[in-house]
């Protein structure tokens, strides 16, 4: 049902945008909008994964680098039937992760160094098969789509009311003031109401990956209680990004924040705890993952949210 919503709401930002369109140019108009549609996400296609790890300077980690976490990441896609992914660190303190690329065969997994410090290694494994179902679902690609058109909307709005038409062509004053305003936040609307239906159809399938729904619901909250103490500066710096992180990294402050592109973490924690509740053959949290002699993370500094 999910994925239904997801299309149908992707065909109405199409159909927005080809709105936006004709109110700027009749014929003509849609005609240039779907041309800059089909421009901006041919580029975001092919460039979405290197711009938004460029954005958080992430490094890429192998087993010779950090090999504890780049096991866990090949031992969980292995067991989502995927191709071991890229793994980047983002030098952050707030911990948080997120999943890039354009399909299974070319993405990447980027979590913070906070994430790796103050999360179990349960917790860890959560977190990393919740983005893994993201890139199984094809969910990056999704999202850049409905970013980049979000965007573009946005963009030729405000071209279309500064530029377009000519004479009795032009928007009325009225109606090109509502199309700037109203455009784009429909939009946006739109792009929020897509992030939400995925998120939880990832966090159900990253449960069933990692065997362990408590332990994500886990980390949810203590990602989500981190996040809003702890900065993270280049997701303020680049609030675009902001709904590949599978908990909300921005702060709130400003405007970019007015609207959350992610579902209530409560929500999604009583959903994980459903699950758990409905599917006895998920074992408790201490078990999955647990290895001869202490955890790697076990030894380190946990934050006040632990």
């Amino acid at each position: 049902m999910n994925f239904v919503k997801t299309g149908l709401l992707l065909a109405a930002l199409t159909a927005l945008f080809g709105a936006v369109g004709y109110l700027i140019g009749g014929q003509t108009g849609i005609l240039i909008a779907l041309a800059i549609a089909a421009a901006t996400n041919l580029f975001a296609y092919w460039n979405s994964d290197r711009l938004a790890l460029s954005a958080h300077n992430a490094v890429e980690v192998d087993e010779r680098t950090a090999p504890e976490l780049v096991r866990l990441v090949a031992e969980l896609a292995r067991r989502a039937g995927l191709p071991m992914p890229r793994v980047y660190l983002l030098e952050e303190a707030q911990p948080n992760a997120f999943a890039t690329g354009r399909n299974p065969e070319h993405s990447a997994v980027a979590v913070t160094t906070g994430l790796v410090q103050f999360l179990s290694r349960d917790e860890l494994a959560g977190v990393i098969a919740h983005e893994l179902a993201h890139i199984k679902n094809r969910d990056t690609l999704t999202m850049t789509v409905a970013a980049t058109v979000a965007g573009a909307i946005s963009s030729i709005a405000q071209f279309g009311f500064l530029f377009g038409g000519r004479g009795d062509n032009r928007p009325h004053p009225v109606m090109g003031l509502a199309m700037v305003i109203l455009a784009p936040l429909a939009a946006m609307i739109i792009q929020m109401a897509i992030s939400r239906s995925r998120e939880y159809v990832a966090d159900r399938l990253g449960a069933e990956i990692a065997g362990e729904p408590l332990a994500l619901a886990q980390a949810l909250a203590k990602i989500d209680n981190a996040a809003h103490q702890i900065p993270n500066e280049q997701a303020e710096s680049h609030p675009a990004t902001a709904p590949l992180f599978i908990v909300n990294p921005l702060s709130g402050m400003g405007m970019d924040n007015l609207f959350s592109t992610h579902p209530s973490t409560e929500n999604r924690i009583a959903a994980l705890e459903a699950l758990a509740r409905q599917s006895g053959n998920f074992r408790e949290p201490s078990g999955f993952f647990e290895q001869a002699g202490a955890s790697p993370w076990a030894g380190r500094r946990r934050g006040p949210w632990s």
